[in-house]
């Protein structure tokens, strides 16, 4: 650094225990080292310690930054200074099912390139399809009772017989697995013909003809997707490879 450039400097108020450290006072500390700042780094270690600041200072949370004499705030009130972005905290969001659509396309080239030493062919398609059932059923395995509760949103079957949403899950990945195995088609295929056909219309029914603004349980209990295109293609995907695996019968 020239000698005649000042040095920047900041004071960072975070909350540090033996029991707890908040993320986002360690996020708010890189933010301002990577912004070339020389952080003054004050912790707040205990519980009273960190009242007795949010009471003398007139905040309601901790992390604080105070740039010379300026308080900026917390980390997203820093991240707006430095002109980032701040978080998204809510709405609708397709960056699971990208993440996960992405990784089962890998996987299936991975495969495919390891077992065959080709990535082009049939192969590849049918593995992408079963790896992308594996990963959605596991999403929704991750907690069933989530799963099921927003699937009675839209599912006709299941608004019919609500223990079809626990199974669910169990369906979708158990064909995955044996359809990535090209065993038991006979059982596989059909029990995905079955859950995605259902899957389809229902969907359909409530976005397309209802005019619903729903979230979808494709991606688990908690998931922020619209549903919509992103579910139908899942149901549809699973409809067209039960298909082609019986046709290969």
């Amino acid at each position: 650094m020239p000698k005649d450039t000042p040095v920047k400097t900041a004071t960072l108020y975070r909350m540090v225990m033996t029991d707890h450290m908040c993320p986002f006072g360690l996020k708010s500390k890189d933010l301002l080292e990577r912004q070339g700042y020389d952080v003054d780094d004050q912790h707040l270690t205990t519980r009273a310690a960190v009242d007795a600041f949010k009471k003398e200072r007139g905040v309601a949370t901790t992390p604080q930054t105070y740039i010379g004499d300026e308080h900026v705030g917390g980390f997203d009130d820093l991240s707006t200074y430095f002109g980032k972005p701040a978080p998204k905290k809510s709405g609708v969001t397709y960056r699971p099912v990208i993440a996960l659509f992405s990784v089962a396309a890998l996987m299936a080239l991975a495969v495919t390139w390891i077992t065959s030493g080709s990535v082009v062919g049939g192969r590849t398609i049918e593995l992408f399809i079963s790896i992308s059932m594996v990963l959605l059923g596991l999403q929704k395995l991750q907690d069933v009772e989530k799963f099921a509760t927003m699937f009675l949103n839209y599912d006709l079957l299941a608004q019919k017989w609500v223990r079809y949403g626990y199974v669910y899950p169990f369906v979708e990945t158990g064909a995955g697995l044996l359809m990535m195995a090209g065993a038991l088609t006979w059982v596989s295929a059909p029990a995905a013909l079955f859950v995605a056909s259902i899957g389809a219309v229902s969907v359909f029914k409530a976005v397309y003809i209802d005019k619903r603004d729903l979230k979808c349980a494709c991606v688990g209990g908690d998931s922020k997707v619209p549903l919509g295109f992103v579910s139908l293609t899942e149901n549809l995907m699973m409809i067209g490879m039960a298909i082609w695996m019986l046709s290969k019968l």
